[in-house]
Order: structure tokens, then C-alpha cells, then sequence
């Protein structure tokens, strides 16, 4: 679970840990904050690309190679992250970042939906989203204490140092979970045949869309609240690094609230449960706009730490009755559809440039009520989980 948890979080690792330098990384290379968001985007794509191939791969081939070979990439691709000497090669080596990193995070997933169904992959995947959870706690707060003696690049160091740990804990501790037999030799037409079918699926697609719109919002919050809180309302890295910390122990919190509810309430009342506080906080974020940041910071609160409840049990509800061949191949779409909807997100948040809030919060609050409508209408499932 360790490892899992560990490949799980390098996600929010990849794109939590540089956060407070954003505006630092924007004045060093140049750019408005539209283009410096675009580091973030590549990323999400990459992710998002990465997921969509190595879920499938793994389902034909096996977990373990291709896990390690993405870690050997995410590692390759953080040292260009660090030695870049313009924001375009820096998106460049982002987008192989999300690329290589989207291996680790779908075939973690896939681990866990090998060796388990239902409640307990509920369960499961609860503790993921919980332990990597702590990475967007301490990755900020790491970041801006790092900020503070070393430049921006020191934080792709440390990122690549990471990457190499993992190399060598995956290579010596990562066995194989998917059996010979259960191995799909399908290529690239049959799987995007099977793309089709789980799209078609009205309850697969229903809880695939309304995790990807949670997941968008919680992008644009993590897109644009760098500018917002420190070029808008002035806060220093710290204190924004502080602010992003506590959202994320939101999350952790959430998600440990679920896991002991969910034998008595079930996943899909879980999940209304978190859409509906989501929708609360984007509504509360809108009225910052009048208000000011005393109320910006407890709506992004509700936004985002009812994310411990939506994504674990989304997913678990799409992947229910799912054979284990077909698990890597539906845990891709699911992350497609998340980072495709977060690249597509995140750059809005800068539409308006560095000194307003207005996009930030249009974007989070269209995209938290059109996740608890598209809940609404996504069939029950025939069993009351």
C-alpha cells in the first residue's frame, strides 16, 4: 500500500511541490500568468495521455515493466524540467513529467482493482486518495520553505530525486498482480472498442464525467490560487503554501470520514453527500468576488476537501463489476476524462491576467454544480452501494 499510495501521489507531487513559484518561475522565464499555467497544463495532458495508454498496455503486457519504465521517464523528464532554459522546454519536459507519471498513477489503480471488488476496492482506493492526499499537504508547504533558500529550480531537483527513490523501491519491491490468464491480448482497435463500450455505459460514463468535473474544479482552484492569493490579495509563499496545506488535509479528512461511513451509507450516497458541500463552496467562492478573501478561503475549503469523497467512490462505482482485464483499460478513461477536463480548466483561471479572481471562481462554481447535475443524472446501480 506504501508503494502504491507513494506511485499514486506522484501526480500531486508533479504539480503541488512548484506551486508557490509560479509567479517567481513567471518574472525568471517570462510570461504572462495564462502562459506560466500552461507548465501545469502540459502536465494534465501529459497525465492524461499517459493514463489513456499505459492502462490499456498494462492490461495486455502486465503491471510491473511498464510501471518501471514510466518511473525511469518521470525521472528523465524532471531533470529537463530542472536544467530548462525557457518556458517552452519547460513545457516540453512537463508534458513528459504527466506522460511518464500518468503510467504510475493508472497502473497503481489497476493494482488495486487486481486484488479487490467493490466495498473493500472502495476502501482501497479511499486510502489512496487519503495517503497521496498528503502530498498536496506537504508538497506546498516543502516547496515554500524551499523557496526561501534555493531558486525554483532546486524544487525540480528535489522532484528528480524522488523519482530516482522510486526507481529503485519499484524495481526491488513491485511484484506482478496481473495473472498470465487474465492478461487481454488486444490491440490498439479492440481497445478503443472497449473505450466505447464503457462510454456508452450510461452509469460508467455518468460517474466517469462527474468525478472528471470535480477533478477540473479542484484544478482550477490549484491553477489559478497562486496569482490570486499572492499577486491579488498579496499573501507571501508561505502563507499561500499554508492556505493550499490546509485544503489538502481537507481532503485527507474527508476521505477518512467516508471510509468508516461507507459500510452504513454506500458509495453513491458518499458521493451526492461531497458534490452537494462542493456545490455550497463554489457558491460561497463567487460571492468573494464582493466579499473578499475571508470568504474566498473558506468556500475554496468546501471546494476542495470533499474531493476525499468524490473520487473514491466515482471510481469505485465506475469500476464495479468490472472484469480485471478491463480494469486498466477503465481506470484510463476515468483518468483521461479527469486531467483532459483539468488541462482544459486550469489556463482559464488566468484568462483575466494576474490581478483578478473573477475567472478563478466563474470556472470552480460552473464546474462544481455541472459535476452534482451530471451526478443527478447518472442511473443507480442496481444494488444499493
Amino acid at each position: 500500500m506504501a508503494t502504491l499510495a507513494a506511485l499514486s501521489a506522484l501526480g500531486p507531487l508533479s504539480i503541488d511541490m512548484y506551486l508557490p513559484a509560479l509567479p517567481e518561475l513567471g518574472r525568471d522565464l517570462g510570461g504572462g500568468a495564462s502562459l506560466i499555467q500552461l507548465t501545469l497544463t502540459a502536465c494534465l495532458v501529459g497525465l492524461a495521455l499517459g493514463q489513456a495508454v499505459s492502462g490499456p498496455a498494462s492490461d495486455l503486457l502486465g503491471r510491473r515493466r511498464l510501471l518501471l519504465g514510466g518511473i525511469i521517464g518521470y525521472t528523465v523528464a524532471s531533470l529537463l524540467c530542472l536544467v530548462a532554459p525557457n518556458v517552452w522546454l519547460l513545457i516540453v519536459g512537463r508534458l513528459f513529467q504527466g506522460l511518464s507519471g500518468g503510467t504510475a498513477i493508472v497502473i497503481a489503480r489497476a493494482v488495486v482493482r487486481d486484488r479487490n471488488e467493490g466495498p473493500r476496492a472502495a476502501r482501497f482506493f479511499a486510502s489512496l486518495v487519503q495517503v497521496s492526499a498528503l502530498a498536496p499537504i506537504v508538497a506546498p508547504l516543502l516547496g515554500g520553505a524551499l523557496l526561501q533558500v534555493m531558486p525554483w529550480r532546486g524544487l525540480f531537483a528535489v522532484i528528480t530525486g524522488i523519482g530516482a527513490i522510486l526507481v529503485v523501491v519499484v524495481y526491488r519491491g513491485m511484484p506482478e498482480t496481473l495473472d498470465p490468464e487474465d492478461r487481454r491480448g488486444d490491440g490498439p482497435k479492440a481497445v478503443l472498442a472497449t473505450f466505447g463500450r464503457l462510454a456508452a455505459d450510461r452509469a460508467f460514463a455518468g460517474y466517469m464525467l462527474t468525478g472528471g468535473l470535480a477533478f477540473a474544479a479542484m484544478f482550477t482552484y490549484i491553477s489559478g490560487s497562486p496569482f490570486v492569493i499572492q499577486e491579488v490579495y498579496g499573501l507571501p509563499q508561505l502563507a499561500f503554501a499554508g492556505i493550499f496545506a490546509a485544503n489538502g488535509l481537507g481532503i485527507v479528512i474527508a476521505g477518512r470520514v467516508g471510509a468508516r461511513l461507507l459500510d452504513r451509507h454506500g458509495s453513491r450516497r458518499l458521493l451526492g453527500i461531497g458534490l452537494s458541500i462542493a456545490a455550497v463552496g463554489s457558491l460561497t467562492v463567487v460571492s468573494s468576488t464582493a466579499a473578499g478573501l475571508w470568504t474566498l478561503l473558506p468556500g475554496l475549503f468546501l471546494v476542495v476537501a470533499p474531493i476525499g469523497l468524490i473520487l473514491p467512490n466515482s471510481m469505485a462505482l465506475a469500476l464495479s463489476g468490472r472484469p480485471p482485464r478491463m480494469a486498466g483499460t477503465a481506470s484510463a478513461l476515468m483518468g483521461l476524462a479527469q486531467f483532459a477536463l483539468g488541462g482544459l480548466a486550469a489556463p482559464m483561471a488566468g484568462l483575466g491576467g494576474s490581478g483578478t479572481s473573477v475567472p478563478m471562481v466563474v470556472v470552480i462554481a460552473g464546474l462544481s454544480l455541472s459535476a452534482l447535475a451530471a451526478f443527478a443524472l447518472t442511473p443507480r446501480p442496481p444494488v444499493a452501494d
